[in-house]
Order: structure tokens, then sequence, then C-alpha cells
């Protein structure tokens, strides 16, 4: 008689599925990141100074052409605060790390006025590490409006 011969079972595990996921996961997080950079948009000043280096991620204060203040802590990041809520927020993060830097990104057209009205609402909420953010350039460019 004829008996049927029985299948030998694999127990072997097929990776190339996996491996498929896994590449698809890669290229979408490839994809995503950059978009994922957010910030408001300025127009910084060049200066010919030496870069600062900072101990820790310091918080910025981001000032744009039109005057506008944003922090770069808590929710909405992208929208602009008045001025109670940027010392309300640093003052709330300066509670925590008294030693937190912050710095402050002004745009090259707004008025300085503005910038130092920013300056001075950091030091009504407590900071006393405050420093600036420029663009490297060389002094020529730094004297040009």
């Amino acid at each position: 008689m004829f008996q049927p011969r029985r299948r030998k079972l694999s127990s072997d595990i097929n990776v190339v599925p996996y491996i498929d996921v896994m590449l698809v996961l890669l290229i979408i997080f490839m994809v995503t990141t950059p978009l994922l950079t957010q910030g408001i948009e300025v127009d910084l000043p060049a200066a010919d100074t030496e870069p600062m280096s900072t101990p820790a991620e310091p918080v910025t204060l981001t000032i744009d052409a039109a005057g506008r203040y944003f922090l770069d802590i808590g929710s909405g990041r992208d929208k602009a605060l008045e001025d109670d809520e940027v010392v309300r927020r640093v003052r709330a993060v300066v509670r925590n790390k008294p030693e937190q830097m912050i710095v402050v990104k002004g745009d090259r057209r707004v008025p300085y006025g503005r910038v130092a009205a920013g300056m001075g609402l950091l030091q009504e909420a407590g900071a006393t590490r405050i420093g600036f953010v420029t663009e490297p350039g060389d002094r020529s460019e730094a004297a040009t409006p």
C-alpha cells in the first residue's frame, strides 16, 4: 500500500516580513523627522563673536519682526504671548531651575526697545542668566541694517 509521506515541521521564523516593516518604519521616521522642527522665522543679526557653550538646553524668547513674543516652553509654542504670560512661564522655569539660561532671539528688524522690554520681562520673572542669539558674520555685516 501507498503511505503518504509526512512533511517535516519547520520551526524557523520567517523574518522577511519583519524586515520589510522595519524598513518602512525607518523611511517614515526619516521623512517626518525634519518636519518636526518647529520655530518662529526670525532674521537674526550678525555679530563677530565666539560661540558660547551652554551646559543645558536654554529656554528661548523669540521676538519676531512684528515685535511679538514667543517662548519655546509650554504649550502653544507657535502662538504669540502677552507680556504677563511671558513673565508667568519664565518665572515657573526659574523657580524650578534658578540657574536656567534664557536666550533672546530678536529679529534684526524689530525695534531695539522691544528687545529691551523683553529682557525686562525676563528680569521681572527672576532670570539671572540672559544671552543673545546671533548669526556668525563679520563686523561690516553687523553694522548694516
